[in-house]
């Protein structure tokens, strides 16, 4: 059995070096270019664990812009056996909040220009059409869910994320087609992220914090940037207990 060894790939607040003990920064070069930033490697609970910050640790890179396959490369040439990854959405239900936490079993792509498989050419007599049925890996999920009901923390266990081009936001025709396609919650960072890491055979699960209601709700401001980052500032916290939680006692 390999040594489990966790990748988490976030924003915001995942930068910290003191959620590890004995952090250490590493700077790593792939096939594919360079991750956004450094990478921070240290230990959770006695769990091997590699933090990413998908845009940088300014947030200086958009959502268009990020290497996703420098970032899945890297994380398989250090031997991560899983992938948690943290995102702000937008609530695209009534019934899922602002500060709520939602653990999504199906996505939806709706990127354009964004390169979504490490297979650029297939050689002769491999093809590698992956199956996506179940994108997001349901024992990393349980995990978390269990470390949310256990810490009391108000939770969607399952969900539909689409994610949107970016860095604009939805219009309120698009955000009402988006319900009637059956999404749940909207944002610009798990695809091709998550497709990524299927290819590489790494379970991936999210964990995605609403921070508002995207533009279909008329009664309310279309969301904004700040607003965005105001909410999950306030929570942020929480994922990080949330995942430290994960790691540590659930092993």
């Amino acid at each position: 059995m390999s040594k489990i060894k966790y990748a988490i790939i976030g924003g915001t607040g995942f930068e910290n070096p003191e959620i590890l003990v004995d952090p250490k920064k590493i700077i790593m070069e792939t096939p594919f270019g360079s991750p956004s930033s450094s990478i921070l490697t240290g230990t959770i609970g006695g769990i091997d664990v590699c933090l990413i910050s998908r845009h940088g640790h300014h947030h200086e890179i958009p959502p268009s812009k990020v290497n996703n396959r420098a970032h899945i490369h890297a994380i398989r040439e250090l031997e991560c056996t899983h992938i948690i990854a943290t995102t702000a959405c937008g609530s695209l239900r009534e019934e899922i909040g602002r500060g709520d936490l939602v653990f999504p079993d199906q996505f939806i792509d709706f990127t354009r220009f964004r390169v979504n498989t490490f297979f650029d050419h297939f050689r002769e007599g491999e093809l590698h059409h992956v199956a996506m049925a179940d994108p997001f890996s349901p024992e990393l999920r349980n995990r978390l869910i269990q470390s949310a009901e256990q810490l009391g923390f108000k939770y969607h266990p399952n969900g539909t994320v689409i994610t949107i081009e970016g860095p604009r936001f939805s219009t309120r025709a698009e955000s009402n087609m988006f319900r009637m396609w059956g999404a749940d919650i909207i944002n610009m960072s798990i695809a091709p992220e998550c497709i990524l890491a299927n290819e590489a055979g790494i379970p991936y699960v999210t964990v995605a914090l609403s921070t508002d209601y995207d533009s279909w709700k008329s009664e309310e401001d279309p969301v904004t940037w700040q607003e965005v980052m105001n909410v999950f500032r306030q929570n942020v916290d929480r994922v990080i207990r949330l995942i430290v939680h994960s790691i540590s006692e659930n092993h």
